[in-house]
């Protein structure tokens, strides 16, 4: 599994009460440098497939290995120091600045007091916020803001590996779109795996290098936006892919009319 930076095999997790397994004999490898999109319906166990990358729960059945080394021989607060995690909400301790958020895993990590604030710096120019941010208060922020500084703090510590949870689906369309396209600038020039949950069709064909569809706990289907779009081989991903082109009708149809 050293040539895969992410890799799941015959992952399956239930969960106790329900009726069928959220996941369902997984298999996924992601390599390096890949940003991995998965899609699928509500329900469909995309959070749940994330959960299992950084050990925020571990699975019933099934291996999963991160940079060569299997999670469940791992300490999992060690393996998240090391993993970037960004989810919708970000979740910003209100209680403390923009400066404080950003350096809570260097601290942990035992960082020094001029290492952590040339990191916070270089972060906040890498996120597009201007450095006099360091000593506001999330109050203070517009939701874009706050979703940049939480992308800063996923990426304070250097990980290599990024996980992201709709981390852009509460935004308005023009933040949304302006942290899409810089998110993928940072993706290729600090040289990191991603994965990202969306329900957004259309931002997972603009983002990503391949798109894993997930319907009812196992995949469909995974393919380049490309492949996807011209030749789905599955029927539940032609539905999926014809959506953002039948919206491009839909505007085009209302544009003549006007």
């Amino acid at each position: 599994m050293n040539e895969h930076v992410i890799a799941l095999q015959n992952v399956v997790q239930r969960f106790p009460g329900a009726e069928q397994a959220a996941l369902a004999g997984i298999s996924l490898e992601i390599r390096q440098g890949e940003l991995v999109a998965i899609v699928g319906p509500s329900g469909s166990g995309k959070t749940t497939l994330l959960r299992l990358v950084n050990r925020l729960a571990d699975p019933s059945a099934g291996k999963v290995w991160v940079e060569g080394e299997e999670t469940a021989t791992r300490d999992p607060v060690s393996l998240r120091r090391r993993i970037g995690y960004v989810f919708q909400g970000i979740g910003l301790f209100p209680h403390m600045s923009v400066a404080e958020n950003i350096s809570i895993t260097p601290r942990l990590l035992g960082w020094n007091a001029t290492a952590i604030e040339e990191r916070v710096d270089e972060l906040l120019s890498l996120v597009r916020l201007p450095l006099a941010y360091r000593s506001r208060m999330p109050d203070e922020l517009s939701g874009g803001e706050r979703q940049r500084v939480g992308v800063a703090r996923a990426l304070a510590a250097k990980p290599k590996i990024v996980l992201m949870d709709e981390p852009f689906g509460a935004l308005d369309p023009v933040t949304r779109d302006a942290l899409t396209r810089d998110y993928r600038a940072l993706h290729e020039e600090l040289g990191l795996t991603s994965m990202l949950i969306t329900h957004d069709v259309l931002e997972a064909l603009l983002l990503a290098d391949r798109i894993v569809v997930l319907n009812r706990g196992s995949i469909v289907e995974t393919g380049s936006p490309a492949e996807l779009m011209r030749a789905p081989k599955h029927e539940f991903t032609r539905t999926l892919m014809q959506m953002p082109e039948q919206q491009a009708k839909r505007l085009a149809s209302l544009l003549e009319m006007h």
